[in-house]
């Protein structure tokens, strides 16, 4: 999952409480012994084969979910688990510099309010260069809604879904079972000539994101094409360049983004360096093993697409479920690589200095179409938390010097001098109440008008959160409001709509299911009933979420 510092400018306190002798874990243990805050960050690289660059109609892959610290530390710990980027595929370099994918995925962010050990899901689509982006249904870049900047990029498809916007929850205590997720593009609107008044092209793809959950399968939201085609309105030399029109790119990165495990260090009387990271953890198997990525597929129009538009334009019904003759499977080639590094906080790039990833972790494939890791019982230690089998990862090292290289050498907690000061020291939850997510309350806001027909409700998930939402019809929601579309042009999208709600149920099988583990559930407070009358052709839309009172 990339998340790049400059998308998520939340920042939080860690604070690091200790025994006597380590002040908010920035004193000393002993003077001359400076106890220094840090982090552990860098990518874990799964390398998997390339398929023909014709399977360019979206992917799905399922990915472990669980607890990677076995206490959330505050705000400045932000992670990805396991995912990917996808990218409209360039036949040529573009004619400025481009940078506008898909990305998100489970994980922590600077930017999440009510977070717990069980990671959350954002959707992460990226407006060329960072300009805007949008995480779900009226979660985007920053909290100005003068400014939107692509909270109204996405658009709520679902019935069955309530999508918070501080995150889609799991349901607490998920603990190594596989989340399904992925995007294909339903011809949901037509392609246009012009955009926002300007002779600026829109096209006619809707990325959808389907899930595939315990209790949860099908398609969520989507990203409205005017997300990515306002953007060449702005520049318009990337008109025709972006994912309203593109195909996509089936060669992924598939790599694990950690950007802040919180970390400390410190010299013992010989002027030897150790450092502690926080307690972390990967789902483990009796055996010694993970398998975290399982069937990465690239998909083609056969897929879905055809079907789809076929049945659109007056064809037989298209049951939702992926064609298996417009689906490929990328293999795993068994081989990682590592870039987790331990430094101080401030620390320049080159001086950064490498975790031994390889004295404890040998990346595997399990078989052709499921990664995972095979740990170093001796070094990483298997253990039983509340919610499941996990394997807890070195918490100790020394910094090991091998002529002009140096790396973290994993060592136990007895072999790190106690005037170090680490072995004490603990990394605790700062206290900070959460700030809510408030949407626009004047009455001539496209919130108001033409407003939502039913509501308000209540959700309680397990984050701690109040999320408050009301009933919208389909092409009355705020994000379809501002997606560039004519009142005409939104009761067509109604139509279409409506037939989904009517044959797409949460309960049938849309992406190809696993063959190995079991499925990740989504947090119940978020499963939806619609209300009488409202079964088809209307999605709940969230107004606020907020602590607790």
């Amino acid at each position: 999952m990339r998340m790049k510092r400059r998308i998520f400018l939340a920042l939080g306190v860690l604070l690091l409480a200790a025994a006597p002798g380590v002040a908010s874990g920035v004193g000393s243990a002993q003077a001359g012994a400076p106890v220094q805050k840090g982090e552990m960050a860098g990518y874990l690289l799964v390398p998997n084969e390339k398929v023909p660059e014709t399977y360019n109609a979206g992917y799905s892959m399922y990915v472990a979910a669980w607890p990677l610290l076995d206490q959330y530390p505050g705000q400045r710990f932000q992670t990805g688990l396991f995912g990917t980027w996808m990218f409209a595929r360039k036949d040529s370099p573009p004619p400025i510099k481009l940078y506008s994918d898909i990305e998100g995925g489970l994980g922590w962010w600077r930017d999440t309010e009510f977070a717990t050990e069980t990671p959350k899901f954002i959707m992460g689509g990226v407006a060329p260069n960072f300009s805007e982006w949008a995480n779900g249904p009226g979660a985007g870049k920053g909290r100005d809604w003068d400014k939107p900047k692509g909270k109204y990029g996405i658009a709520q498809l679902s019935p069955w879904l309530l999508w918070p916007p501080d995150g889609l929850n799991l349901k607490q205590g998920t603990c190594g079972e596989l989340f399904g997720y992925g995007y294909l593009p339903l011809p949901l609107t037509p392609a246009k000539a012009t955009t926002a008044g300007k002779d600026i092209p829109t096209g006619d793809q809707s990325w959808t994101l389907f899930l595939n959950t315990g209790n949860f399968k099908g398609p969520v939201a989507f990203f409205t094409p005017y997300f990515w085609s306002a953007g060449a309105v702005a520049e318009p030399r990337f008109s025709g360049l972006l994912l309203d029109s593109r195909p996509s790119d089936p060669n992924r990165a598939l790599q694990m983004e950690t950007q802040h495990i919180p970390s400390i260090q410190a010299n013992d009387a010989k002027g030897e360096t150790y450092a502690r990271v926080a307690p972390t953890f990967f789902p483990c198997a009796t055996n010694g093993e993970s398998r975290l990525v399982h069937h990465i597929t690239s998909y083609n129009r056969k897929a879905l697409w055809d079907a789809v538009q076929s049945w659109f334009g007056g064809g037989a019904e298209a049951n939702g479920a992926i064609r298996p003759e417009g689906a490929i499977l990328h293999q795993f080639t068994g081989k990682g690589g590592a870039t987790w590094r331990i430094y101080p906080d401030g620390t320049p790039k080159e001086a950064k200095v490498p975790v031994a990833w390889s004295s404890f972790a040998t990346p595997m494939a399990a078989d052709p179409n499921t990664f995972g890791y095979r740990w170093d019982l001796k070094v990483a230690k298997q253990t039983d938390s509340k919610n499941g089998p996990l394997v807890k990862l070195p918490e100790y090292f020394h910094l090991v010097k091998s002529g002009a290289k140096s790396q973290w050498v994993p060592v136990p907690a007895e072999e790190v001098p106690a005037e170090t000061g680490l072995v004490k020291a603990r990394f605790e939850r700062p206290e900070r109440r959460p700030k809510a997510y408030v949407t626009p309350d004047d009455p001539a806001s496209c919130w108001k008008k033409p407003g939502p027909k039913a509501g308000p409700f209540q959700a309680h998930p397990g984050d701690g959160s109040v999320v408050t939402y009301y009933w919208y019809r389909f092409a009355d929601q705020p994000a379809l409001l501002n997606a560039d579309l004519t009142a005409q042009e939104r009761e067509a999208l109604q139509v279409r709509v409506e037939k989904l709600h009517r044959l797409w149920k949460k309960d049938r099988e849309y992406l190809p299911p696993p063959t190995i583990g079991k499925l990740a559930e989504l947090d119940p407070a978020l499963i939806m009933t619609p209300p009488p009358g409202l079964e088809a052709g209307y999605v709940p839309i969230v107004t606020r979420q907020a602590a607790k009172e």
